[in-house]
């Protein structure tokens, strides 16, 4: 076994305290996110401003895309940073500011109209999103470097877990605040608790001990970020049939943003039965993450993305045929086995395909690419749901889910049972 670096041994010497501080931070963030969720308040917000459901839809994807569109691009300024806290706490900011922002919005809502208000809505989303996306990388290189790899895996369930059993109690009380308040104020009040859970969370993330990393040999002219992905998805078919059926998830999974505006408006369900909703569907994710990426560690990742994709199929079906409020709690909690097995098993698998020099970016395409049809697949069913209703969005879902399964089942192979090469130059 190689001895310890410096930066090795310091993370050691301050992991149960930054274990401590990291949970605090994600739990205080996820009690934040509950009170303006990107699948139910923020949605129900726009969806008191228009009955566009493309617009509706593009709550969630507006998140989805910011998060996912700039990580490649910022990959090589992060491998050169020494020390990434700083980087994080900046970046971060520009994720949790426009919450402040959300409630300002609705508290002048009546003053300058349902249009200004949408406007300034998605330019707040926009802004939000891609700050998530430019603190990405940054803050997962940063607790990579303070979590040693050896209990890595177990954070991340356990900060994953924290963090959405944070949401599911926030997300009731949520319920209950737009039930008690008429709107806007309902959703100013919504939107200034996220503000003050976001800033606790921020303090505790900036508790953080991070050693500085003066052994690092950064290069004085790195190649360009795109220099050898064309050599990689010319040179890995399994990895660009991963990337199809990654691609063709969000397609798939596109009536998921639809199916509280449906509960609300088909089954006149109420604020509370939308919290208890909510709080189903993370409380399914909690176990979830937990569950599906022990088993996908143990069986293989692959077996989880088939597993979600029949969920999502089985989701938007009973979505489609759906009789009363009742059939959403199985709804919820089959699109939540889903969304897990897409984003945590599927990110994971994404780094099986290679060896260490080539992961990066691997991680990177595997994200990036993904980002256009987080924002055209919301696009087509919101169409589809103005044009035809919401039952042919699900109808389409479910027939898309059933062709994303297939494709896992007969295309996509496990990486571990191909040998790997080296693609880049």
């Amino acid at each position: 076994m190689l001895p310890l670096s410096k930066v090795e041994q310091l993370s050691r010497r301050h992991l149960r305290y930054n274990v401590i501080v990291n949970l605090a931070d994600g739990g205080f963030f996820g009690l934040a996110l509950g009170f303006a969720s990107f699948g139910t308040i923020l949605p129900l917000f726009v969806a008191s401003m228009t009955d566009s459901a493309t617009l509706i839809g593009l709550v969630p994807a507006i998140h989805a895309a910011g998060w996912l569109l700039p990580q490649l691009f910022t990959a090589a300024h992060t491998s050169r940073l020494r020390r990434y806290k700083k980087t994080v706490l900046l970046n971060t900011i520009h994720e949790r500011l426009p919450f402040l922002g959300f409630a300002i919005v609705a508290l002048i809502l009546p003053a300058i109209g349902v249009q200004a208000g949408l406007i300034l809505t998605f330019l707040l989303l926009t802004w939000q999103g891609l700050g998530g996306g430019f603190t990405a990388n940054a803050w997962t290189s940063m607790i990579s470097k303070i979590i040693p790899s050896d209990y890595r895996g177990t954070f991340f369930g356990m900060q994953a877990a924290v963090a959405n059993l944070f949401i599911s109690g926030a997300a009731v009380g949520a319920g209950y605040l737009l039930d008690w308040y008429e709107a806007p104020l309902n959703f100013v009040y919504c939107f200034l608790i996220a503000t003050l859970f976001f800033t606790i969370s921020w303090f505790a993330l900036a508790l953080t001990r991070e050693p500085t990393d003066y052994d690092k040999v950064i290069e004085e002219k790195p190649s360009p970020f795109w220099h050898g992905t064309l050599s990689i998805l010319g040179g890995n078919p399994n990895f660009r049939w991963f990337l199809a059926a990654r691609f063709l998830s969000q397609f798939a999974t596109m009536g998921f943003s639809f199916y509280i505006v449906y509960a609300l408006r088909r089954f006149n369900a109420d604020a509370v039965v939308l919290g208890y909703l909510t709080a189903t569907l993370t409380i399914t994710q909690t176990a979830a993450n937990v569950g599906m990426g022990w088993l996908g560690d143990r069986i293989g990742h692959r077996a989880m993305l088939i597993l979600g994709a029949a969920s999502a199929m089985l989701s938007s079906l009973l979505a489609w045929f759906a009789q009363s409020l009742a059939w959403f709690f199985p709804i919820f909690i089959l699109a939540a086995l889903a969304n897990v097995s897409i984003w945590t098993n599927g990110m994971t698998m994404a780094t099986t395909f290679s060896g260490e020099k080539e992961r990066p970016f691997y991680i990177g395409l595997a994200q990036t690419l993904t980002a256009p049809a987080t924002i055209i697949a919301p696009l087509i069913g919101g169409w589809v749901a103005d044009t035809g209703g919401f039952s042919y969005t699900f109808g389409l879902s479910a027939v898309l889910s059933a062709a994303m399964t297939a494709m896992f089942i007969f295309l996509v192979k496990d990486p571990h049972k191909i040998p790997m090469t080296d693609h880049r130059p």
